[in-house]
């Protein structure tokens, strides 16, 4: 039934003016704000592809990743974010382990890819991950 419908991700934010500057800034997306529609943010990326970001005052972040960014060179990627001011999130657990760059090393097998995460202003997790 759904297999020919379009479909969209969508997470929410406390201060949608700071998420907007963020993704349109800091990560170098466009964003389109719909004012009729209460504010919500429509952010594209490549593809023809988009997600929404839609205002609420009782925001509580997200405990996993909301949305992916495929980066055929993740150091690369992560370094030009850095320049833009986003700080990465660090782990060093049994089953979880970031490098000095923040980068958790996949060998693309089992092991899964190479994956960067950080967060949006409003605390969302976000992250780069290395195409293969």
């Amino acid at each position: 039934m759904l297999k020919d419908s379009n479909a969209f991700g969508s997470f929410s934010a406390n201060d949608i003016d700071k998420a907007q500057q963020f993704y349109a800034e800091a990560l170098g997306l466009t964003v389109e704000k719909n004012e009729q529609m209460g504010n919500i943010l429509t952010v594209h990326t490549a593809g023809g592809a988009h997600f929404i970001i839609y205002p609420k005052p009782n925001h509580n972040p997200a405990e996993f990743t909301v949305y992916n960014f495929l980066v055929p060179n993740i150091d690369d990627a992560v370094n030009a974010l850095k320049g833009k001011g986003v700080t990465f999130e660090s782990y060093d657990s049994e089953y979880l382990k970031t490098d000095e760059n923040n980068i958790s090393r996949g060998d693309g097998g089992q092991g899964g890819p190479s994956i960067a995460w950080f967060k949006d202003p409003a605390g969302n997790i976000l992250s780069v991950i290395e195409e293969s």
